[in-house]
């Protein structure tokens, strides 16, 4: 029998709350116009959005900020015992103030919201406290409500945040949405590390730095050989004289045919062992495309075109030395 303090036990407890005060803060969404209506105006707004916070607060501010900014929603971190300090500076006429407090009666809060008051900027209160100084206050009311803390004290921030955080990211995904923001829009703000990689990264980006193996449809046994091992990348096109491609040949069919063959070497030609319909990928096609095709086919190298015409090769290695695999 498990015991009272066993951690599986207290893990699940702990997800099962945090569980139940999201579904609570999307009940709730729709009970007042408020969310809505901070959407309508944080999407026709010519400043940014300026998040503040204290405590545990805080940090949820920062990672809201991180996601605006990253899903096309300029936004600043503004903490709120640093506003009154100087901070308070960075706030414009244009912007929009959001303030996350559970309770929304901390002393920070009380001295800052009169001092946005007279910015005249508007502000939204993402609180748990519909009731509170700063719900009150606010222009609008993200209502993110939680009975308890998953803290057994109920004192340690915990689900409150979590809740902000959720509600904070519906928002986030409410301006990308309703501003049509693409992959391409995500990949403009995202090019360095895997994901931007994967995001902007072109077949051709790789494949320009490889050689270009290629021989034509009658090249003999020896120079087939001596393409593929002078280019390095297990493989040569195969085209014919109007500069078509016909086919590839790999290192694994020459040596699949040197098992088999059983005629004259000197005669062989490629049209002979070339594999026809070779996969193919366009030079301005992600990266990324080039792998799934690689994979669906369990094969190390695809033929680069360009408009139909061979341009060149992008292999695994190329693929491993960026970090896509």
């Amino acid at each position: 029998m498990k015991q009272q303090n066993d951690p599986i036990l207290i893990a699940k407890k702990v997800l099962q709350q945090e569980a139940e005060a999201i579904q609570g803060v999307a009940d709730v969404i729709g009970n007042s116009p408020d969310f809505a209506q901070c959407v309508a105006a944080i999407l026709s707004l010519r400043g940014r959005v300026v998040v503040t916070g204290i405590g545990k607060s805080a940090h949820i501010a920062g990672k809201m900020v991180a996601t605006l900014n990253s899903t096309g929603t300029p936004a600043l971190f503004m903490h709120a015992a640093d506003a009154i300090h100087g901070d308070l500076g960075m706030i414009q006429a244009d912007d929009f103030v959001i303030a996350i407090s559970k309770s929304g009666d901390t002393p920070e809060i009380k001295v800052l919201v009169p001092l946005l008051k007279r910015k005249g900027v508007p502000l939204a209160a993402l609180v748990s406290n519909a009731e509170s100084y700063l719900a009150v206050q606010a222009n609008y009311v993200l209502h993110a409500p939680v009975t308890r803390e998953a803290c057994p004290h109920n004192l340690a921030p915990t689900t409150s945040t979590t809740a902000a955080l959720a509600l904070g990211d519906a928002l986030a995904v409410c301006l990308l949405e309703s501003r049509a923001f693409s992959r391409q829009d995500f990949a403009r703000l995202h090019p360095g590390g895997t994901l931007g990689k994967e995001l902007y990264l072109k077949v051709g980006d790789l494949s320009r730095q490889n050689q270009q193996p290629r021989v034509r449809d009658d090249a003999a046994l020896k120079e087939i050989i001596l393409e593929i091992s002078g280019k390095r990348l297990g493989a040569t096109a195969v085209l014919n004289t109007q500069e078509e491609l016909v086919g590839i040949i790999t290192d694994g069919d020459l040596r699949r045919m040197l098992t088999t063959f059983e005629g004259r070497l000197d005669a062989v030609r490629a049209l002979d062992i070339l594999t026809p319909a070779p996969v193919t990928i366009d030079i301005d096609d992600f990266a990324v495309e080039a792998l799934a095709r690689m994979q669906a086919r369990n094969i190390t190298q695809l033929v680069v075109t360009d408009d139909g015409r061979f341009c060149g090769f992008i292999h695994l290695h190329d693929l491993l030395r960026e970090g896509l695999v």
